[in-house]
């Protein structure tokens, strides 16, 4: 059928076909962009103070499909995401993920690691898990199913969860929200509160909105281009 004809490799068994986005821009216009990008992902902060400015929930679910555009492992696509807004569920994960915070605040983190969070400014209190209009609680599938409810094994899932969390993150950067990344520990709490199964493992929790009007962030620096990359060309 012209362009869309199915070549399969017989070894494989794979179906392949044709790869059609091409790319469109100049070069000239390639390097604008690039530029015009890394200029916005600058600006990208993580903010702990909400506004209560409602957000459309099209927004989250762009962000969210966007997220699910990312490679997999075998594109397994082991990630769940669940949007809470709800203000008693987000009560409730407040309160769990502070009891975490807590004993990791107080008992279980060395004096190192409360040394390097010092300058954050961080403790076991989170109230933005409440204030933020969405939380987006990301999920690992361990394991998956097949259609006759056989366990199959999924790979590469901490990767793959983690390049979607990052495109969803930028997504929701671009879309002129602001975020917050949390991981209580441990976080097994999720799957009951959202109802979400044993193959499921709390991977992140994402709280987003609109930043409050006198939203302050710490003043930090970020490391060089020298010091996070390098060249052999």
């Amino acid at each position: 059928m012209g362009n869309t004809k199915q070549n399969k490799n017989s070894k494989s068994g794979k179906i392949l076909i044709p790869y059609n986005q091409k790319i469109t821009l100049e070069e000239n216009e390639m390097l604008k962009f690039s530029s015009n990008f890394l200029t916005k992902m600058k600006q990208r902060r993580t903010v702990r103070d909400y506004s209560s400015k409602n957000v459309p929930l099209e927004i989250i679910e762009n962000a969210i499909a966007s997220a699910a555009t990312a490679p997999s492992g075998a594109n397994q696509q082991p990630w769940h995401f669940v949007v809470v807004k709800n203000k008693h569920t987000k009560k409730e994960i407040r309160v769990a993920a502070e009891k975490e915070e807590f004993d990791f605040y107080n008992h279980k983190a060395p004096q190192e690691w409360l040394d390097a969070l010092h300058h954050i400014g961080t403790d076991e209190q989170k109230p933005h898990l409440e204030d933020a209009p969405y939380l987006i609680v990301v999920f690992a599938e361990r394991y998956s199913f097949d259609k006759h409810k056989n366990k199959i094994k999924n790979y590469y899932v901490s990767e793959s969860v983690g390049i979607a969390t990052g495109m969803l993150l930028t997504s929701l950067h671009l879309s002129g929200l602001v975020t917050l990344t949390h991981t209580p520990s441990p976080m097994k709490f999720l799957n009951q509160i959202l109802n979400r199964p044993i193959n499921e493992s709390p991977y992140l929790i994402i709280a987003t909105g609109y930043p409050e009007k006198n939203a302050k962030v710490p003043k930090i620096t970020k490391k060089s281009s020298a010091e996070f990359s390098s060249k052999y060309l």
